[in-house]
C-alpha cells in the first residue's frame, strides 16, 4: 500500500506519521530520531507540546535533507488573531529551525470568539501564499465550525486533524470533511486515550473484536487499527516514546484487511469523545502562553 495521500492543493504527505504529543521535550530528540531511523517520514508536533525544538533537532540530525520530512505543526489558541498567528508561525519555525513548514494548523477552534480564529486563519492563508508553508488546515474542529469557516476565509483546509479510534470515529464529521475534500488526520489513532479509563474498562487494546483480528493476520492490535485508518484513507499520526513500539506501528505495509474486517472495527463506535468537547475550548480554561524560544 502506498503511504502518500494528496492533499487537496496538490502537496503530497505521508499517511502514516509520527506523533509527540505529552512527550517531554527531553525525550522527543531521542524518539523522534528513532522514527525517522524506522522510516517515518511525517512528523506531528504543536507549539502548545513544547517540544518543536527537539523535533527539529532530530531531523537535522538525521541527515536526511529537509525535503525528505515533512513537518506538521499547530498554533495555539492563545496566539489566534491575524497578527499574533504570523509571529506565531515565526516561533515555530524558529524552534524547528526550518524556513517553510510543510502543514500548519489551528489546533482548536475558539467558538466564543470565532473572528480570532477567523483572524488566525487568514494569516495561515497569507503564509500559504507567501510559500512559508506547504498547505493549511485546522484540527478538532466540528462540522459546524468548518462550515463558519468556509464561510468566511478562501482556501479550505487541507486537514482536519482529530480524536479518531475504533470506539470514537466521529463519522458526521469525517463525512463533512470528506465532502470538502479535507484528509481527516487521526489523533490518538490506537484508542491511547481510552487506555485512561478506569479499571476494568475495556480499551481498544483489549477489545476482543480488534484481538481476534489481529490472531487471523498474526499482528498485533495496535497494527491492526493502523491498517483500519490507512485502508479507510484516514492520516494517522501514532506515538510512542519506546523503540520496539515505534517500529511495530510502522510495520503495517504487508498485510491487508477484509471488508468484513473493516466494517467489523467501524462497528466498534461507541460514540465517547476522550478528549475535551471543541464546542467548549475558551481561553480562560485552555489558554497558555507559547513562549518565544
Amino acid at each position: 500500500m502506498n503511504n502518500i495521500l494528496t492533499l487537496n492543493n496538490g502537496v503530497e504527505m505521508p499517511a502514516l506519521g509520527f506523533g509527540v504529543f505529552q512527550t517531554p521535550p527531553d525525550e522527543t530528540a531521542e524518539a523522534v530520531a528513532g522514527a525517522l531511523a524506522t522510516g517515518y517520514r511525517l512528523i506531528d508536533t504543536a507549539a502548545a507540546y513544547g517540544n518543536e525544538r527537539g523535533v527539529g533537532d532530530a531531523i537535522r540530525a538525521s541527515g536526511l535533507a529537509r525535503d525528505d520530512v515533512f513537518i506538521e505543526t499547530k498554533i495555539w489558541i492563545s496566539d489566534y488573531g491575524y497578527d499574533q498567528t504570523l509571529h506565531a508561525f515565526d516561533k515555530s519555525a524558529r524552534k524547528l529551525g526550518v524556513d517553510t513548514i510543510d502543514l500548519l494548523l489551528l489546533h482548536q477552534a475558539l467558538p466564543g470568539e470565532f473572528d480570532e480564529t477567523v483572524g488566525a486563519y487568514r494569516a495561515l492563508e497569507r503564509l500559504l501564499a507567501e510559500g512559508k508553508v506547504r498547505a493549511i488546515g485546522v484540527s478538532n474542529f466540528m462540522p459546524a465550525h468548518l462550515a463558519s469557516l468556509l464561510g468566511q476565509t478562501e482556501i479550505v483546509p487541507a486537514v482536519n486533524q482529530i480524536e479518531v479510534h475504533p470506539y470514537f470515529t466521529q463519522a458526521e464529521l469525517q463525512a463533512a470533511d470528506a465532502e470538502q475534500g479535507i484528509v481527516t488526520q487521526a489523533w490518538s489513532p490506537i484508542g491511547g486515550i481510552t487506555s485512561y479509563r478506569g479499571e476494568g474498562a475495556t480499551s481498544t487494546f483489549t477489545d476482543p473484536v480488534i484481538l481476534a483480528i489481529a490472531e487471523e493476520h498474526g499482528t498485533s492490535a495496535a497494527q491492526v487499527m493502523l491498517r483500519w485508518h490507512l485502508q479507510e484513507g484516514r492520516s494517522a499520526i501514532p506515538k510512542s516514546v519506546k523503540p520496539e513500539r515505534i517500529r511495530e506501528n510502522f510495520d503495517v505495509f504487508d498485510f491487508e484487511l477484509l471488508d468484513d474486517e473493516l466494517r467489523r472495527i467501524d462497528a466498534l463506535d461507541r460514540g465517547v469523545r476522550g478528549g475535551p468537547e471543541p464546542d467548549v475550548i475558551t481561553l480562560e480554561s485552555f489558554g497558555r502562553d507559547i513562549p518565544e524560544d
